[in-house]
């Protein structure tokens, strides 16, 4: 990673350990972040963790990146950081960012969970802000680790002396359920257990979620908010659906982290070959960009989600990475402020269907086979007439 972002990096348990870490260092308590509405909420408590009010931003609605433009100016000049998402790996305008934050004098920081492979001007998603972090459960699927990028060298040693004041300490029985994961996972499917298995989860009241947001909880929030900053009193939200997010990593987990990196590039080669596909569809919406990306997850548009998630899962292909409703709606202003125009999120939220492009093929074939119909974005006159030509999404915002 130091490679290819040609920053300094320091290794961590998780990426959301890694951002907690990031706006701890740059953002005294009771700043404001600018920040999307259509994000993990994960993510929105680790802001509120690090003492920070969030702030949701206007989004585009075809690939949710931030509106620059429809940011009125008061409130560019109550934020104290602004924070980037790049749903999905389509990039935020970050280059405009970066020229805003240098005006502004604040911080910008990038969450590249998505987008480990994405570009954005002339350079790597990342290779912008202050400092970045990536995860490494997503295109390198190892299930855990992350990578927080400094732009500053000379930051390292205090950045490493912060995470490892944060850390819990390494357990055998962790390492070993990690080492074991992958087999199990692989032993459900092959017998087609998926469904079984997500049953008994339940019923054993284990799944940390019932709907695609967590509960929010709102009185136990706000008791959680005077220990601010703290990860401790935010502890049960941050941990939603990836409970070893502190843990200090074992020798066996690193070394299962490292061959996932090893075949990185191959399988960003196989992502953006699968963004490409998936483009070509009616579902799709592309913009003008610095050619594909190879996205982590392409956004399709069809007037029907819940019909065509039903599809999908008839054939064995689980939708996730639905963010619905927005920060905002789900939170409500007592813990954010919200978009001064939310209307952009609520569309891309409740339309867009995030489809693996490792399953690109296989995801068109059902789409149309099940007659998913694509639905007109906000200001769209009519559905196209013809197959968009294949490209990148995200990229004609700066």
């Amino acid at each position: 990673m130091r490679v290819r972002l040609g920053r300094e990096c320091v290794y961590v348990p998780s990426c959301r350990f890694g951002l907690y870490v990031a706006l701890r260092h740059w953002c005294p308590p009771g700043g404001r972040v600018l920040m999307s509405p259509v994000n993990d909420d994960v993510i929105f408590f680790v802001v509120l963790a690090a003492g920070l009010r969030p702030v949701q931003a206007p989004l585009n609605p075809l690939d949710a990146s931030i509106d620059i433009d429809a940011v009125p100016d008061e409130v560019w000049g109550s934020v104290s950081a602004v924070l980037t998402t790049n749903l999905y790996g389509n990039p935020d305008p970050a280059p405009r960012l970066r020229q805003k934050c240098d005006a502004l004098g604040i911080p910008l920081f990038e969450d590249g969970a998505h987008a480990i492979g994405s570009r954005v001007g002339d350079r790597p998603v990342g290779a912008w802000g202050e400092a970045s972090v990536f995860s490494l459960s997503k295109h390198v699927g190892a299930k855990a680790g992350g990578i927080l990028s400094l732009a500053d060298p000379g930051l390292r040693e205090a950045v490493e002396k912060t995470c490892a004041g944060l850390l819990a300490p390494r357990r055998t029985s962790a390492e070993l359920a990690y080492l074991i994961r992958p087999y199990a996972e692989a032993a459900v499917r092959g017998l087609r257990l998926r469904r079984a298995a997500w049953a008994a989860i339940r019923l054993l009241g284990l799944a940390d979620r019932e709907e695609i947001r967590m509960p929010l909880r709102p009185d136990e929030l706000a008791l959680a908010a005077r220990e601010t900053p703290g990860l401790d009193a935010h502890h049960p939200w941050v941990r939603v659906d990836m409970h070893d997010y502190r843990l200090e990593a074992g020798r066996l987990r690193l070394r299962r982290i490292g061959r996932g990196l090893d075949r990185l590039d191959d399988v960003l080669d196989a992502c953006r070959a699968g963004t490409e596909l998936l483009l070509s569809t009616p579902w799709a919406k592309p913009r003008d960009a610095y050619g594909t990306q190879p996205l982590f997850r392409v956004p399709l548009f069809v007037a029907d989600r819940d019909a065509a998630v039903a599809a999908l899962a008839r054939q064995g292909i689980v939708v996730g990475y639905l963010y619905d409703p927005p920060l905002d709606d789900y939170a409500g202003a007592e813990f954010t402020d919200p978009s001064p125009a939310p209307e952009a999120a609520r569309w891309f939220a409740r339309h867009a269907l995030p489809v693996d492009p490792l399953r690109a093929r296989t995801v068109a074939e059902v789409l149309e086979r099940s007659g998913a119909r694509p639905v007109r974005a906000p200001g769209e006159e009519e559905p196209p007439r013809s197959r968009p030509t294949p490209g990148g999404l995200g990229q004609s915002r700066d």
